[in-house]
């Protein structure tokens, strides 16, 4: 009798214990985008380009997100986020196993939300929306050189942040990026930002500044992750839009600035000053209007005009190029999950000159820089969500 009641026992304590995880409320999900075209751009240095190319209007991708219920309304939630480029299969984001995003952290309604790990910035996370790239159109409708990072050229490593719940339309966060060195300032990043939505209004800011960004291997921005390479990067601006029916239009300012810059992550090794001379800054001011129609439930198209302002202040003096950007687009939506798109892009350099390669136009995501001051890109793509 005390062999069956022992028995008895530890079987009982044994079920309770395996069907504790099961009556937690978990969950975990497995996404992914693959977008995949072929773009025509007229002049790749000095001759056109015929390309398939992969992840435009929204960059291919897989991951996993989840999250398990801890009671009083607290979860735990994690996501792990790999880009990877469809044509050859190579791994995105400077070869990393989940580099768009990698991260975990607590998550409460009346709270919000608390991370740590590989993460976006404020200026992603709520001032990309209002632009056209950041929103509907992808790389193509970049500001010239991803100047302002609205397209999450590069992400923040070892990240903390906050994300606010919504506060009567309102919500605001932040983040703080650790160098992970010595020198505690150097190759650190923070950021902050906050936007308003209210019926089909949306209005947002945010503010990022990064000390050191692309120097080293180990700390907020790394040299193979980087937008630009400078002792110091600021960036700042406030978008807006409204949808009325079946439109939505929007206005945005950005303003970037970088103190002794070096390289630029699309430019690759080319140097963007020539040989003897010293970039002391370099400050671009980006006004983009944009606008998007939706024909029918499953027919938009989009449109968008981007005027920037280069200040160019180095050792041989300083000058200040326009540079002109306009943007088409195009969506069909075959079913839920599938839709095919074109864009095309156009961008022009004009002012005075720098006599370095940023008098030549680069529209993102092309192979180089034209060896003239224009570049056109067109592109015809298919793009599948699970």
């Amino acid at each position: 009798m005390n062999k069956q009641v022992f028995a008895l026992a530890v079987s009982t304590a044994v079920s309770a214990t395996l069907a504790t995880p099961a009556n937690a409320q978990t969950s975990v999900t497995l996404y992914g985008v693959i977008d995949e075209g072929i773009n025509y751009t007229n002049n790749v240095g000095r001759g056109h380009v015929y390309e398939l190319a992969s992840g435009f209007a929204q960059g291919s991708r897989w991951g996993l997100r989840g999250d398990e219920e801890l009671g009083g309304g607290l979860k735990a939630i994690f996501q792990l986020e790999n880009g990877f480029d469809l044509n050859s299969g190579r791994l995105g984001q400077g070869g990393r196993m989940f580099g768009r995003q990698a991260f975990v952290g607590l998550s409460s309604a009346p709270y919000g939300t608390l991370t740590f790990g590989r993460q976006y910035d404020s200026v992603v996370d709520y001032l990309a929306q209002t632009t056209a790239n950041g929103n509907w159109a992808g790389t193509l409708f970049s500001h010239p050189l991803d100047n302002d990072n609205t397209d999450n050229t590069f992400r923040l490593d070892n990240t903390v942040k906050y994300t606010s719940p919504p506060i009567a339309g309102f919500q605001f966060g932040g983040t703080y990026s650790f160098s992970n060195a010595t020198g505690f300032a150097n190759n650190r990043a923070y950021s902050i930002g906050g936007q308003y939505a209210y019926a089909g209004l949306l209005v947002a800011a945010a503010y990022l500044q990064a000390d050191n960004p692309g120097n080293g291997a180990n700390g907020a921005i790394t040299a193979n992750d980087a937008g630009f390479i400078a002792a110091r990067m600021r960036v700042f601006g406030g978008g807006i839009t409204y949808t009325f029916g079946p439109a939505t239009a929007g206005f945005v300012y950005t303003n970037s600035n970088y103190l002794n810059p070096t390289g630029n992550g699309y430019l690759g090794i080319t140097p963007l000053v020539p040989p003897g001379v010293l970039l002391n800054s370099l400050k671009y001011q980006n006004f983009e209007v944009n606008g998007k129609y939706q024909i029918s439930p499953v027919l938009f198209v989009g449109a968008q005009y981007v005027y920037t302002m280069e200040t160019y202040d180095a050792s041989n003096g300083g000058v200040k190029p326009h540079i002109h950007s306009f943007g088409l687009m195009a969506d069909y939506n075959l079913s839920k999950r599938t839709d095919v798109y074109i864009q095309g892009e156009y961008q022009q350099v004009t002012g005075d000159q720098t006599f370095s390669i940023l008098d030549f136009a680069f529209i993102p995501g092309t192979q180089a820089p034209s060896s003239t001051n224009k570049q056109v890109v067109v592109r015809a793509a298919i793009r599948h969500k699970f």
